[in-house]
């Protein structure tokens, strides 16, 4: 048994959540740029290519998270390609994000009249033009609240890193709980820094819904 003495803990643990949310970042960032090339994708209407981004979007929305990080860790070995844990939790979870991103993103776009796109094809607007001066603009305000409250989804996900060693918040409080013998108090110490990160972004959330539902 290692003593530690609070402080200890909650040092290690505050150097612990900057991987997480520096993971967090990248899997949102990220996701949110593989997200909207998937929506532009399917808003082509090229011949078969919405079939291959609906497909893409339902093995990564049925597959459950921590399977993908396991074949991104581990499957990738399999083609003589070795990972970090780091890479493979950035690359699991930017796929993951993606597919859920792009699903709320197409939702909102949908959500738009019908008569918008005929409103502005009538000015002469090519598609580039509809979506950057018409389309997007509105379903922006749509997208935004969910958007963010999807960002709380992500932050917890990243503690499924934790199963291929990515040294995140909830992989150190389990190294720390292990050498302590005193897992209520340092996962509880854990709980307590994954409520002060998403409780936030819940709020901002909700600020932003109703901000948006009332310029509506």
């Amino acid at each position: 048994m290692v003593d530690f003495s609070l402080w200890d803990i909650v040092r290690n643990l505050l150097l612990a959540a900057r991987w997480t949310v520096g993971l967090s970042l990248i899997a949102f960032i990220g996701g949110g740029l593989v997200g909207m090339l998937l929506v532009l994708l399917r808003l082509g209407k090229v011949p078969g290519v919405e079939t291959v981004v609906a497909t893409y979007v339902q093995v990564f929305q049925g597959v459950p998270l921590l399977v993908q990080l396991f074949l991104a860790y581990y499957g990738l070995g399999l083609f003589g390609i070795n990972t970090s844990p780091w890479v493979a939790a950035g690359m699991g979870l930017t796929l993951y994000t993606s597919a859920f991103l792009s699903e709320i993103w197409r939702g909102c776009i949908a959500s738009i009249p019908k008569g918008q796109w005929e409103a502005s094809a009538s000015l002469a607007l090519n598609f580039r033009e509809q979506l950057r001066y018409i389309i997007l603009p509105q379903a922006l305000k749509i997208a935004v609240p969910p958007t963010v409250g999807f960002l709380v989804q992500v932050i917890k996900g990243t503690a499924l890193a934790s199963v291929i060693g990515f040294m995140e918040l909830t992989k150190v409080g389990k190294t720390i709980a292990n050498a302590t013998f005193s897992p209520f108090l340092i996962f509880s110490c854990v709980a307590l820094m994954y409520f002060v990160l998403c409780y936030p972004v819940s709020l901002y959330a909700r600020h932003l819904e109703r901000k948006f539902h009332v310029h509506r």
